[in-house]
């Protein structure tokens, strides 16, 4: 009985170091422009830089850039557990990995080459109520959403695929 006992809680915190040790890191942006900066695969870190969600840290003014309702959506960074944060800052503002979920795991590229494996490894592709969680009647600013007018706007898809 002593010897099930002794290999159940063995196996139990076995498994629980492997799943602690699958959680997905924020790693920033900047991992992110050494693969995707580049024009003959669709320029997405420079399409970002450019964007409103990259700056969307310096649209808060005063005390909102420290509070949580604000930087729930104007910053990746800014409400995260800290143990999941490796290279995010919450100067970033709206990163990659808000859209695309946080990157630690796929950001390889054997793993970026395989769509099945990104995933696997906590790639997201974004959709309609992914962008809803920020963009809805919470916002003070809200004034309207239509996702396909302003998806377009941000697009940055690869031409080569």
């Amino acid at each position: 009985m002593l010897k099930k006992n002794l290999i159940a809680i063995i196996s139990l915190v076995i498994f629980a170091y492997g799943t602690a040790s699958a959680q997905f890191e924020y790693v920033g942006a900047a991992k992110c422009k050494m693969c995707h900066n580049k024009p003959d695969k669709g320029d997405q870190y420079k399409k970002w830089t450019e964007s409103k969600h990259a700056t969307a840290m310096k649209s808060l003014v005063g005390d909102e850039a420290k509070d949580p309702k604000c930087l729930k959506c104007h910053s990746t960074a800014g409400n995260l557990d800290s143990k999941l944060v490796s290279g995010i800052t919450v100067e970033e503002g709206v990163s990659c990995e808000t859209c695309h979920g946080p990157g630690s795991k796929y950001k390889s590229m054997a793993i970026m080459k395989d769509h099945n494996k990104s995933v696997e490894n906590g790639l997201i592709t974004p959709d309609e109520a992914l962008c809803r969680t920020c963009h809805n009647e919470e916002s003070p600013n809200f004034k309207g959403f239509d996702y396909a007018e302003y998806s377009a706007k941000i697009s940055h898809k690869n031409p080569k695929k």
